[in-house]
């Protein structure tokens, strides 16, 4: 600051401006003491006296009544009565005006003194000395910029302030040079101990001030004055004009004996006394005193001091006898209302003073004025506050005197505006609470938009003035009328006055009280005006400026700029900044600091930062223990790390949450400018903790678990499984909990093995009760809720077909199994049969006929009286209504239960030549074709499927009156693809139908969804994901991924556009619960199925034992125990050991080789349902040594069970996620050829910040997978050119690239680094890389149609078109009907149709026999809907000669495609001509 400091006696300005007009040396003028006119003629003529006769007359009569108090009224009648006869002389009589001292040259006919020129005020008329009344509008640390009339800015640097302040300012940079002892400080006097006082605490933003213009500079001068290099439009326009506040510049001219009582002038405190502040006037011998009371009364703040050297407003109120001290006064009330009555000459009247004036002519732009009776004055018309009209010629007012403009003869500007008149703010006139008392600038902020503006006045040259509201303006310069260039305004022009226009609001005229506004479309659209406007976080598009070695300049919209500082460039070092930013380029950034005072932006470009959908924190309320955010590296410290978020929002990172593995030095592997992700953990007196380590979502828990008490019924899901207990998270409290797998299998009754089985990770468990707490480890201990007791079963004694009822637990023994199901013996004379698809709610996990001999427990859900047989259940559902359970396979009793598209599970029945029958309920049988059971061709399909088998597939239609119901075991992707036309069509889908479907793709505003069955998809928007309102659906997007299974229900379909839904309360709990369940499946098959894409699962091995040897006495006889009670007790207990034992011969050691021998692969997941398809039934003798080990003693137990537990821990090894390199490592010795393990492995070291590692593991892959599996090898590198797109740089990616052009398919390699651009958004590279590949490779077809595709993708029709006869000129003849018909299809997509049909058209007349060709004009036209097309193109090919089996597909098709889209008329017509064709044809032959 101190280099940038003046003395007074330097100029105005140090550096050199262009033409510039500067202050003329200070010099003594001689006090005029008796002529009202400073400025006397030079040598007049004759030797007579300057003066007009009408001032001499005015000077006498002043003299003869100098104590009359109605000196003003009786000089405006002399005047006013001369001014009579002189008009009345003018017009009888024209003459020359004659005059001492005039020129005789001059024959001018003289004006009338009525008719002043009302003039605007421009930089143009602003001269050296000028005083002009200003309005303070910005307060900078160096100048205060003031707001003038007639919207016009200037500045006051630092130095122009006060004397007294300038001295300071040069002994405080003396000191900053010279240092010196505290003694020597403190021998200095009180303003120095005070220090220099800032700006802001001598002015106030809004402070009206009086000034005088010392230099004026001409456009584009570079002379700043403490302004800053500031791009702000004010700060730019107030460059030109420098003003000055020094009381004795201010006040030059005024006189000792203006100083009476009322009278207002500027001072300046000198020292500060016992009693008060001695004040500087300006005003030689003069000085003045204000109290310490009178200073208390007219400030807010009553105890703190003035500042030495502050500017005062301040009104004489008494002068001293001697006449050298004047008591001042600083009430503003007072200021504001005193009004000048005399003077002692014109320079006394000083900017800013309130004077009585006489109107004296009205104008339509303004009014003339007499001041004083002596002076001309005008008002221009924005500073009336009414019409001209309004005010009459004679009439008294009060106004405010603004500038002098003229010398010879004086001329002064004034302003009857109401906030100038009473030196208020401009508020907004207004009777609503929320207008009174509220500033213009306030209820009109910049960058609002106005509806409607109505023009009230045109200036051909300036602009326009227009009304927002009943008494609030605007003025629009003409520059800012349209975006084209407009020379002049016409009152008849578009802007004409009345006319209404569209506006917006760029800025204040402070001191005019006019809003500045735009009627520029480019400016109403715009959307950034101010700095203030851009908000953090948000993600910008801006424009290269240049790059300098500090940092790369963004121009934003509306001439923002934002810098990006080099450690923000990308997410690594960049080497050579300058390869990668362009000027001129675009570029896509992230707000990272907005600071409205300084009106600077910082912005980052990296792109962890750019694509992060995490909560950002800007702000101290932001940052929540447990919230997971991004953040940089600031600073690196010995044992912490410093991390910056936005608004320069910083936290601490303590080496211990860095990272479970230790590190060596922090410098060397956190690098400053590293973005990571990291876990806020508290927040104490604005100090942030943060955690990295804990920032993964296994560390999802919370520390404070004081919001759960023992007892409460919690519920969670399932995040880790161990060798005894499960780890679960609790929702949504986010607590650790462990809950014991004994507990869990008790509850379930099932045995821990076969549990273990089941879980999966990510599975919800409910009606958890704590039992205890552990606040020092922040975890607690759950168990299931007991369940309630269980109901005898009755005593077979009792049972009859009478007493029986539907819902009764019943017991019995199995005594054969059928194909149906098993037949259950209860009685001697009542039997039952269980049904295979009553056996569980879940086909998968529990479903196998139990063992014949063995008791089971069930309940009868149907009674036939005839045939005296039961129909039993097994089904928890059934058996324990009163819980609650997870129906995976609900019961399908009717055919009317199911419809089409419906996912489905069933049991083969029978394996016949033309497909299977399956049962998917007790008597409901479906079918499945030979076409229907496979996505591909199998020649042997009979091998693969056996009775009983468990497969998964869709329905494709249910004949209720036929009782057919046809079934298929495809995949939805498989159906699509072969053209089947069993899917669902959009007139099968109605508004509330609850669907499945496959997510298709995730987009910021929502998802696409591709409903099951068919090639309809539809949208959910992101505000249809939950019901909670206030939930972050940011965060809930993020969960979803391409290709996971959703359940949605439909909205609305409105022109073919579905809309739909996936919150909660449009499904039942039973929906939702299955729907989990079938993705965990759909998950778990996708993981394990590699490459294949099956939509069902084929387990293997199942034997079907039918004991044929058994006569029907055996089937009908059973056991029955003596009637005593202790008998009926065993009969109780024995059914519950064979429930247990029944669930415990599942995983007997003999079936466990067989169970692992099936997993080839290590999968992720493993299917409960692939054990119990996959066992084999034992036979009496292997279940008699089973019962007698079981009698001999429990040795035997513990050894199997022992070696279920080994079978199960390596189970979950590959069940369990890899979470650490070690298990990526180990999963690779077992599957080293495996790309998709080693991509993502990559992937694992990517958020932990491991670049290069990730490399390392990618080089490694390609060396250890074999060189037979070459997909495998390409998918590495293709994951490699990701990892160098995102993370690395050009030279590296490049690198990369050539290496793998080499070791694989030169063009499978160009042409998906093309793609990695184009997914990346990188347009210019993905173009020039593809250019590059059609030129190395123009011999491809599939080169140029993905060319093609991408610019028409890109919405570069036009370049996408000149592709086509380019790639004809490179590629051989052959292939030029199959590129035509190419682009003619991506035409149909993403171009003009009627350009593909033009392309078509051609290919079929010049090759009418290219059936193939009609086919996929057709398939074309049929995705406009347009079916009378359709029918011109049927009847043009069946007019050409063909065989009848060719002429039979052309029907078939035109046939569907009339069911489709056309109507029964079609239908008819088609079967007609397909008649019609058959007879022609038969004879002709």
């Amino acid at each position: 600051m101190a280099a940038l400091k003046r003395s007074l006696e330097e100029s105005p300005s140090h550096s050199k401006t262009k033409k510039s007009r500067t202050d003329a040396p200070k010099t003594e003028r001689p006090e005029p003491t008796t002529s009202l006119v400073t400025t006397d003629v030079d040598f007049p003529r004759g030797g007579g006296t300057s003066f007009t006769p009408l001032e001499v007359k005015a000077l006498r009569a002043e003299a003869v009544k100098e104590a009359n108090a109605e000196l003003f009224e009786v000089s405006f009648f002399i005047r006013y009565i001369i001014g009579l006869a002189s008009d009345l002389a003018k017009k009888t009589k024209k003459r020359k005006r004659k005059a001492d001292g005039e020129v005789s040259s001059s024959s001018k006919p003289a004006e009338a003194k009525d008719k002043i020129r009302i003039e605007h005020l421009n930089y143009k008329r602003l001269t050296i000395g000028m005083k002009i009344f200003g309005h303070i509008v910005s307060i900078l640390p160096l100048a205060l910029i003031i707001s003038l009339p007639n919207q016009l800015f200037a500045h006051v640097p630092i130095t122009n302030i006060s004397s007294q302040l300038t001295t300071y300012l040069e002994r405080a940079d003396a000191e900053s040079l010279v240092s010196e002892s505290e003694d020597e400080e403190e021998d200095e006097d009180k303003p120095v101990k005070e220090g220099v006082p800032d700006l802001s605490d001598i002015f106030h933003v809004g402070q009206y001030v009086r000034t005088v213009v010392v230099a004026v500079h001409a456009p584009g001068a570079t002379d700043i004055s403490g302004i800053g290099k500031s791009r702000d439009e004010i700060s730019k326009a107030c460059r030109r004009v420098e003003l000055s506040l020094i009381p004795e510049r201010v006040n030059a001219g005024v006189h000792k004996s203006d100083l009476k009582p009322g009278f207002t002038l500027t001072a300046a405190i000198k020292s500060r006394e016992d009693h008060g502040y001695i004040l500087d006037f300006g005003i030689p011998d003069v000085s003045g005193f204000l109290s310490f009371k009178s200073a208390n009364g007219g400030r807010k703040n009553q105890d703190a001091k003035l500042h030495t050297a502050r500017l005062l407003d301040v009104v004489v109120t008494a002068i001293s006898t001697n006449g050298r001290t004047c008591t001042a006064s600083v009430d503003p009330a007072t200021f504001s209302t005193s009004c000048l009555s005399e003077i002692s000459s014109v320079t006394s009247v000083l900017p800013g003073t309130l004077v009585q004036a006489l109107v004296t002519s009205v104008h339509p732009n303004g009014l003339n004025v007499q001041v004083l009776g002596f002076f001309e004055g005008t008002i221009d018309v924005l500073h009336l506050g009414h019409d001209p009209k309004a005010y009459k010629l004679g009439k008294k007012i009060k106004a405010r005197i603004l500038y002098d403009y003229s010398a010879a003869p004086p001329k002064f500007a004034l302003s009857l505006a109401e906030h100038i008149i009473k030196l208020s703010p401009c508020l907004v006139p207004g009777n609503s609470t929320q207008e009174v008392g509220k500033t213009v600038p306030e209820m009109y902020p910049v960058g609002t938009t106005l509806e409607g503006v109505k023009v009230i006045r045109i200036d051909a040259e300036r602009g326009l003035i227009v009304e927002v509201v009943p008494g609030v303006e605007g003025f629009i310069h003409i520059s800012h009328t349209s975006d084209d260039h407009v020379p002049s305004l016409v009152p008849s022009g578009p802007w004409k006055v009345g006319s209404i226009h569209p506006a917006r609001v760029t800025g204040f005229f402070a001191f005019d009280g006019l809003l500045q506004l735009s009627l520029k479309p480019s400016i109403i659209e715009q959307k950034y005006l101010q700095v203030s406007d851009v908000e953090v976080g948000e993600v910008v598009k801006g424009t290269i400026k240049k790059l300098t070695p500090t940092g790369l300049f963004v121009s934003l919209s509306g001439g923002i700029d934002g810098v990006v500082w080099p450690n923000h460039y990308a997410d690594i070092i960049l080497k050579h900044p300058a390869k990668r930013f362009k000027e001129g380029a675009t570029i896509k950034c992230r707000v990272l600091i907005v600071d409205p005072e300084r009106k600077r932006i910082s912005l980052t470009a990296k792109k962890t930062l750019l694509e992060s959908t995490l909560p950002f924190i800007s702000k101290s309320e932001d940052a929540v223990p447990g919230l997971v955010t991004h953040a940089v590296v600031f600073k690196v410290y010995e044992k912490y790390l410093l991390v910056e978020f936005y608004n320069n929002m910083k936290a601490i990172v303590p080496s211990n949450e860095l990272s479970d593995s230790p590190k060596g030095q922090l410098q060397d592997a956190f690098l400053v400018g590293r973005a990571l992700k990291v876990r806020i953990l508290s927040v104490e007196n604005g100090r942030i903790t943060a955690s990295i380590k804990k920032a993964s979502s296994n560390f999802d828990v919370v520390d404070d678990i004081s919001s759960i008490e023992i007892g409460n019924t919690v519920e969670g899901a399932i995040s880790e499984i161990h060798k005894d207990n499960v780890v679960l998270t609790l929702q949504p409290s986010h607590v650790k909990a462990l809950l014991s797998l004994k507990n869990l299998a008790n509850h379930r009754t099932l045995s821990v093995p076969q549990l273990r089985v089941i879980l999966k990770v990510g599975e919800k468990l409910n009606e958890l009760v704590v039992v205890t707490r552990n606040t020092d480890k922040s975890f607690v201990i759950v168990a299931n809720k007991p369940k309630t007791k269980t109901v005898a079963l009755p005593k077979s004694n009792t049972i009859t077909m009478e007493s029986v009822s539907v819902g009764q637990l019943i017991g019995g023994r199995v005594t054969r199994h059928t194909r149906q199901g098993a037949l259950i013996k209860i009685t001697s004379h009542i039997g039952g049969i269980l049904h295979l698809t009553d056996l569980s709610d879940n086909f998968e996990t529990g479903v196998s006929l139990p063992v014949i001999d063995t008791l089971v427990k069930a309940v009868i859900i149907g009674v036939d009286q005839s045939k005296r047989q039961l129909t039993l259940s097994t089904r928890h559902s059934r058996m324990y209504p009163e819980q609650e359970h997870q129906v995976v396979d609900r019961e399908i009793g009717d055919i009317s239960d199911i419809q089409a598209g419906e996912p489905v599970r069933g049991f083969v029945k029978n394996v016949v030549e033309h497909g299977l029958f399956v049962t998917i309920g007790r008597d409901v049988d479906a079918r499945v074709q030979i076409r229907e059971l496979f996505d591909d061709y199998v020649k042997e399909w009979q091998g693969k499927f056996t009775t009983h088998q468990l497969v998964k597939g869709r329905i494709i239609s249910a004949d209720v009156a036929n009782k057919k119901v046809e079934m298929t075991l495809r995949s939805i992707e498989a159906s699509q693809r072969k053209g089947s036309s069993s899917g669902i069509r959009l007139s099968d889908l109605k508004e509330g139908q609850k669907i499945d479907g496959i997510v298709q793709k995730v987009e910021d505003y929502g998802l696409f969804v591709q409903i099951d069955n068919s090639k309809l998809s539809g949208l959910c928007h992101k505000s249809e994901l939950s019901d909670n309102q206030t939930a972050d659906v940011t965060t809930a997007l993020r969960g979803f991924r391409e290709g996971d299974r959703v359940k949605v229900v439909i909205l609305g379909i409105d022109n073919r556009r579905i809309s739909l839904s996936l919150k909660p309360s449009h499904f039942t709990k039973e929906e939702l619960e299955e729907d989990e369940i079938e993705d965990g499946e759909t998950a778990d098959e996708e993981r394990s199925a590699g490459d294949e894409s099956e939509a069902f699962e084929i387990p293997e091995g199942i034997s079907d034992e039918e004991d044929d040897a058994e006569d029907d006495e055996d089937a009908k006889a059973v056991d029955i125990p003596s009637h005593d009670e202790e008998s009926d007790e065993e009969m109780e207990v024995h059914v519950d050991q064979s429930q247990i034992e029944y669930h415990k011969s599942k995983f007997s050691s003999t079936t466990l080789p067989k169970v692992q021998s099936t997993s080839q692969v290590p999968s992720l997941s493993v299917s409960g349902g692939f054990q119990w398809s996959g066992e084999t039934y034992e036979s009496d003798n292997e279940r008699g040594s089973s019962d007698d080990e079981e009698e001999v003693g429990q040795p035997s137990k513990k050894k199997r069970k022992k070696k279920q537990i080994e079978y199960d821990l390596t189970a979950d090894m590959h069940t369990k996620t890899p979470e650490s390199n070690a298990d990526f490592e180990r999963l690779l010795l077992g599957s080293p050829n495996s790309s998709y393990l080693w991509i993502q492995y990559m992937s694992f070291q990517l958020p932990l910040s491991e670049v290069d590692k990730a490399r390392d593991i990618a080089y490694r892959a390609i060396k250890a997978i074999n060189f037979r599996e070459e997909k495998e090898k390409m998918n590495v590198w293709i994951a490699l050119l990701n990892l160098e797109n995102v993370y690395g740089t050009d030279e590296t990616l490049n690198a990369v690239f050539k290496e793998a052009a080499r070791a694989n398919d030169s063009k499978t390699v160009h042409l998906r680094l093309a793609a990695i651009f184009d997914q990346s958004d990188k347009s210019e590279k993905a173009e020039e890389q593809y250019k590059r590949t059609s030129k190395k490779f123009g011999q491809s077809s599939k080169v140029w149609t993905l060319f093609g595709e991408y610019q028409l993708r890109r919405g570069n029709v036009e370049e996408a078109r000149k592709l086509l006869p380019r790639s004809l000129q490179s590629l051989e003849k052959r292939k030029h009907l199959k590129t035509i018909s190419r682009f003619a299809q991506l035409e149909y997509k993403y171009g003009d149709a009627e350009r593909g049909k033009t392309l078509f058209e051609g290919i079929i007349d010049s090759h009418p026999k290219r059936w193939d060709m009609w086919l996929v004009y057709m398939d074309m036209e049929a995705t406009q809907s347009n079916i009378q097309s359709l029918r011109n193109l049927f009847d043009r090919v069946l007019a050409l000669k063909m065989t009848s089996h060719k002429a039979k597909s052309f029907f078939k098709k035109w046939l569907d495609l009339e069911k489709r889209i056309g109507d029964e008329e079609g239908v008819d017509a088609v079967k007609e001509k397909a008649i019609e064709w058959t007879q022609r044809a038969s004879k002709a032959s």
